[in-house]
């Protein structure tokens, strides 16, 4: 049967709808029942309220003795939730972008999808149905909406992780503050004591807990002290020092995995005595101003995340 100008309509706009659904769906595709993304929640957490923790800790340190690496932590794991939010707003923008830009290339084209158009032929016998076109274009995309909705689930999961991870710091900060007596008497017994020349760098007191801890445990493959740079903190006043239990990045032995739990539970169980301030092991930091093991964010590596030496720091 010859084909008419309304029949030729009639297909053409029963193979747009999907195009245009598809239009519509990469602009809108909800977070969860009742809403949808907007550029308001693409962006967790309010800028006010970090710079207001960040005052809080600077003031604390200065209170309480110098470097609060539990808390410097807590803010390195909220930068991390951070950037991770603004990369998944980047895909959800690029993937939102190419449906549009598919489905409007489909209905410009008259809902042809280019990956059938060589099987709509002339010939009535090669000719897909309408109903079959329409279906195909639709589910040519449905990877594409997928992805979508995987990168919608996946910022909302992250702005939560956000959320929480400024309520631990906050929650930290109110901790830390109502010990404020007990954590004033336990700095005011440690005097400060003056950055050395011609013993590595290190203060007296960090020289006795190394030499301590070498005759105990020792020898170590090596013991690293006195060092610059941004991310140096105690390192760089002379207040710490790195127990190595194994080189080259790797992974402990058996032995040396002792060692290093030998260490840091020396360390700890004498803190009073040597004037210990924290000490770091495995992924996790003991704070002697607000004593517990607590886990640390993952930093990527086996040294960054202190799984090959123990990191420890004097006041």
């Amino acid at each position: 049967m010859a084909e008419t100008p309304d029949s030729t309509r009639r297909w053409h706009t029963r193979l747009r709808r999907p195009a245009l659904a598809l239009v519509a769906l990469a602009g809108a595709l909800p977070l969860t029942a009742g809403t949808t993304i907007t550029p308001a929640q693409a962006e967790p957490g309010d800028s006010g309220r970090i710079r207001k923790l960040n005052v809080q800790i600077e003031k604390l340190e200065k209170q309480y003795g110098g470097d609060l690496a539990k808390l410097k932590d807590a803010q390195y794991g909220i930068k991390k939730a951070q950037l991770k939010s603004r990369s998944l707003t980047a895909q959800l923008r690029v993937a939102q972008g190419l449906v549009a830009q598919l489905a409007a290339n489909q209905y410009m084209t008259g809902g042809v999808d280019p990956s059938v158009s060589v099987l709509a032929s002339d010939d009535p016998n090669n000719m897909l149905s309408n109903m079959t076109l329409a279906s195909h274009v639709a589910q040519n995309q449905s990877a594409k909406v997928q992805q979508i909705q995987q990168l919608v689930n996946e910022q909302e999961k992250t702005r939560k992780e956000y959320q929480q991870k400024v309520g631990d710091l906050e929650k930290e900060i109110r901790d830390l503050s109502k010990e404020k007596n007990r954590i004033r008497q336990l700095v005011k017994k440690y005097k400060p004591e003056s950055p050395s020349v011609g013993m590595g760098s290190v203060t007296p007191r960090m020289l006795k807990v190394k030499n301590t801890l070498d005759i105990e445990f020792g020898p170590y493959p090596t013991i690293g002290c006195y060092r610059g740079g941004v991310d140096a903190q105690d390192h760089a006043t002379g207040q710490a020092c790195d127990f190595m239990v194994s080189t080259g990045g790797s992974m402990p032995s058996a032995n040396g995995n002792a060692q290093g739990d030998r260490t840091a539970q020396y360390a700890i169980s004498n803190a009073s005595r040597l004037g210990i301030k924290y000490v770091i092991w495995k992924q996790r930091i003991y704070d002697m101003r607000s004593p517990g093991w607590r886990s640390m964010e993952n930093r990527g590596g086996v040294t960054a995340n202190h799984y090959d030496h123990v990191h420890i720091s004097v006041f």
